[in-house]
C-alpha cells in the first residue's frame, strides 16, 4: 500500500506564532509530497461585541485585507527563503470554523489541513470556541494540529 501523499496542504494563518510554526512545517510537508501549499486568511465579517455581533465597516474590512495580505507575502517570503515556491494566498470571508473545515478543502481539493493548536487568547478562545478542535471534528480529510514549539532563549 502506498504511504499517504499530501499534495494540497492547507495552513489557516492568523498572524501568531502557532500559525508560522504550522505554516513552516506544511512548507516541509509540501515539499517532501511535491505538494502545494494554501496559506489561508479567513476575515469574519461579523464583529464581536458586549452586545452580540456587529457587521464590520468597510474601513475595518480594507484594514483587516491588508493585514491579511501582509500575512499572506510573510508566509511566501519565508517559504522562498527555505527555496519553496508553490505558495497560493487565500484570504476567504466568512466564519472561520467553516471556511477551514469545509469550504476552503472542497473549493481547493485539500487532502491535509494543518492548525496551530492556538492563536487565540483567552477571550477570543472562549467567544469562538476552538477553531482546532471545530476543524478535527468537521473536516473530511486528515487534519495535523501543530503544538507550540518551545523557543529557546
Amino acid at each position: 500500500m502506498d504511504a499517504q501523499r499530501y499534495q494540497n496542504i492547507l495552513v489557516g494563518i492568523d498572524g501568531s506564532e502557532q500559525a508560522k510554526d504550522a505554516f513552516k512545517k506544511a512548507v516541509e510537508v509540501a515539499r517532501r509530497n511535491q505538494g502545494k501549499v494554501y496559506a489561508a486568511t479567513i476575515i469574519d465579517q461579523q464583529m464581536p461585541t458586549m452586545m452580540g455581533y456587529a457587521p464590520l465597516d468597510s474601513s475595518i474590512l480594507e484594514q483587516e485585507k491588508d493585514t491579511a495580505q501582509k500575512m499572506i507575502d510573510e508566509c511566501k517570503a519565508y517559504a522562498d527563503s527555505v527555496d519553496f515556491h508553490i505558495v497560493e494566498g487565500i484570504i476567504a470571508y466568512g466564519s472561520i470554523k467553516d471556511a477551514l473545515a469545509t469550504q476552503l478543502p472542497e473549493e481547493y481539493a485539500i487532502d491535509l489541513i494543518m492548525v496551530g493548536q492556538s492563536g487565540l487568547n483567552a477571550v477570543e478562545r472562549f467567544m469562538m470556541g476552538s477553531v482546532a478542535s471545530f476543524v478535527i471534528r468537521e473536516a473530511r480529510c486528515d487534519v495535523l494540529i501543530v503544538s507550540p514549539q518551545d523557543k529557546e532563549a
